[in-house]
């Protein structure tokens, strides 16, 4: 089956036009030390993977499409990058002591998934279950949330996609307990430019070329034009809601703490 994400367009517009929210939203994780080896599993374009820089000494990006890996060396070149699934991963049990996923387990198998998780974090390891939702609204009234919803009617977004929240997961059959569940709001001080290129690189945008509903600039031009009115007062503080599980396996505590 065709992944919604086996685009090379979609690969350039994660890689270089989404905003800088994986590093923020890992430092509510508060871990006092630095893992020896890290895994992002999932990491699409490689933002998440960049994130880990500061956390581990060796860094290992894993994504199932390998046309999301098209920049991902340039996103983060300090980073070893391996096409693969959370089904099946390719490495020793217990060999990495930090494992990240940011918002890509709503795509997998989860019992397999958490389970093969299970097993190659190390004794008192770290995963890092993370998401956020789409910037649809600012701090300045209702404007950019009106705009948003006029925008997923006009680019919906494809199937596929699932909800997930890691303090509903069936951990205890995977080997896997919650240590830490805390919600984030991000406050983004954003251009209209920088707006624009974030809600075009959307996966609904892409989706909807890859139909032929659009041509890309069709699809830029209908944003810029409604957008605009939206930004006519100058740059919007953007909200953007997140949370970060932290997960442990059930028989060890975290070194990192």
């Amino acid at each position: 089956m065709t992944s919604v994400y086996d685009s090379e367009r979609l690969a350039a517009a994660y890689a270089f036009d989404r905003p800088p929210v994986h590093q923020q939203i890992l430092r509510s994780a508060r871990l006092d030390g630095r893992a020896h080896r890290a895994l992002d599993i999932g990491c699409g374009a490689g933002l998440s993977t960049a994130a880990l820089a500061s956390l581990a000494q060796q860094v290992i990006g894993l994504e199932p499409v390998p046309a999301m890996l098209a920049h991902a060396r340039t996103v983060a070149p300090q980073a070893r990058f391996v096409v693969g699934g959370a089904e099946h991963l390719p490495f020793g049990a217990g060999v990495f002591d930090l494992i990240t996923a940011a918002g890509s387990l709503n795509y997998t198998d989860l019992l397999p998934a958490l389970s093969e998780i299970s097993r190659v974090l190390a004794p008192g390891g770290d995963l890092l279950l993370y998401d956020f939702s789409e910037g649809r609204r600012s701090t300045s009234g209702d404007a950019l949330a009106d705009w948003f919803g006029a925008f997923e009617q006009r680019f919906p977004w494809p199937a596929g996609w699932r909800p997930l929240d890691p303090r509903e997961l069936s951990l205890a059959a995977c080997g896997l307990r919650l240590l830490e569940y805390t919600d984030i709001e991000l406050r983004l001080p954003t251009s209209f430019d920088d707006y624009l290129r974030y809600t075009v690189s959307g996966i609904n945008v892409d989706s909807a070329v890859t139909r032929g509903s659009c041509t890309p600039e069709q699809a830029r031009a209908w944003c810029r034009e409604t957008l605009a009115p939206v930004f006519a007062a100058g740059d919007l503080t953007v909200v953007i809601p997140a949370y970060l599980a932290t997960l442990g396996r059930a028989d060890g505590e975290s070194p990192l703490r």
